[in-house]
């Protein structure tokens, strides 16, 4: 195993020291040990971030970037799941929330980050465009007909779908999500490839080996896995503390999404400052995409097998920020070369959405 040290030795105890974390809140050990709790989650994020480069680096573009996004979406759509059995009928709103939030915070949290980072140290970056229209034009279909259109059916009064409504848009919703990764992945798999490669020495640096990536592939689903238990543990302390405050519960799910974000996020940007905008945007819009395709899916099927009316729709307000955001989006995105400057508007958009969420 001579390929070992090319993991830092922190990497490999992060995982096993969030779950060894997390066995110590089955006891009563104090608030103080909410401030443990919390240090673990940000180590056992940075240790995600490092397994899912390794993996990156060694399946290559655009496989890699499916990797960190994948294992994130399918705990973030556990955690929902789980939730909604917890709460039953009071927490149909839950799916909602989540995907919105998540939503808001990749397209301008994000994205927005991403395009200042690496427009301040590049001055203008570069990037496909017809992968990101690709995934934008699939973003915006996915968000009018789960997010908005629900507002405006008749079946059912309010801001839901009848059963059939649903199902017929959860088979959409995985139509979408199969047909973009199969375009990623087989058919234009060169449109997601980054458009500096040949100048971007860290593209050409020498693959972990198999050991490392083996490795880190084993310990990225495992540190995934605490970073989330470990948020849902201290979810009632910042639910306890956005009472205190006087705050919307909607700022709850604004904290949890961003926490459970946090790995995504540290690697786009991380890909930006290395002037790999086209990582970067594959890894937050595809990661979006991944939200959506298959926490709508997994929800309806929980919803219709027990009964539960699933609200969908968002408010007027919130249907505003969205499409605002999907224009943004489409003219920043719109011409394959970005500056700071787009990266300044996305993120006075997001700063929006979080000051209206606190004082809606």
């Amino acid at each position: 195993m001579k390929a070992l040290p090319q993991l830092p030795l922190w990497t490999l105890v992060a995982p096993v020291l969030g779950w060894l974390l997390l066995a110590g809140t089955r006891l009563d050990l104090g608030d103080a040990y909410l401030a443990v709790l919390a240090a673990g989650l940000l180590i056992g994020v940075l240790a995600s971030v490092h397994h899912a480069e390794v993996v990156a680096h060694r399946v290559g573009e655009p496989f890699g970037t499916l990797v960190l996004a994948a294992a994130v979406t399918a705990i973030e759509v556990a955690l929902i799941v789980t939730l909604m059995l917890a709460g039953g009928e009071s927490a149909m709103a839950l799916a909602r929330d989540t995907v919105f939030a998540t939503v808001m915070i990749i397209l301008d949290g994000i994205v927005g980050l991403c395009l200042l980072v690496g427009g301040r140290r590049f001055h203008e970056q570069q990037f496909g465009l017809y992968g990101v229209n690709a995934a934008l034009s699939t973003l915006a279909a996915f968000v009018f007909l789960t997010l908005i259109l629900p507002n405006f059916a008749t079946t059912v009064p309010g801001p839901y779908y009848s059963n059939k409504q649903l199902g017929f848009v959860a088979i959409v919703s995985l139509v979408l999500y199969g047909t973009f990764l199969f375009v990623q992945t087989v058919r234009h798999r060169d449109y997601f490839l980054p458009a500096n490669a040949d100048h971007d020495e860290s593209v050409h640096a020498a693959p972990p080996s198999r050991a490392v990536t083996l490795i880190s592939a084993l310990l990225l689903p495992v540190g995934l896995a605490a970073v989330v238990l470990i948020a849902k543990a201290i979810s009632p302390a910042i639910e306890a503390g956005v009472a205190r405050l006087g705050a919307p519960q909607a700022l709850v799910g604004v904290i949890i999404a961003v926490i459970v974000l946090l790995p995504e996020g540290l690697a786009a940007v991380r890909a930006a400052r290395l002037n790999r905008l086209q990582t970067s945007l594959n890894l937050a819009l595809g990661s979006a995409l991944a939200s959506i395709g298959l926490s709508i899916p997994t929800v309806a099927i929980v919803s219709i097998v027990n009964g539960w009316p699933v609200q969908l729709g968002l408010d007027e307000k919130s249907m505003v920020l969205l499409v605002l955001s999907m224009l943004i989006a489409g003219q920043s995105l719109g011409t394959g070369r970005t500056t700071m400057m787009q990266g300044a508007v996305h993120l006075v958009v997001f700063a929006v959405y979080l000051f209206f969420t606190v004082f809606p």
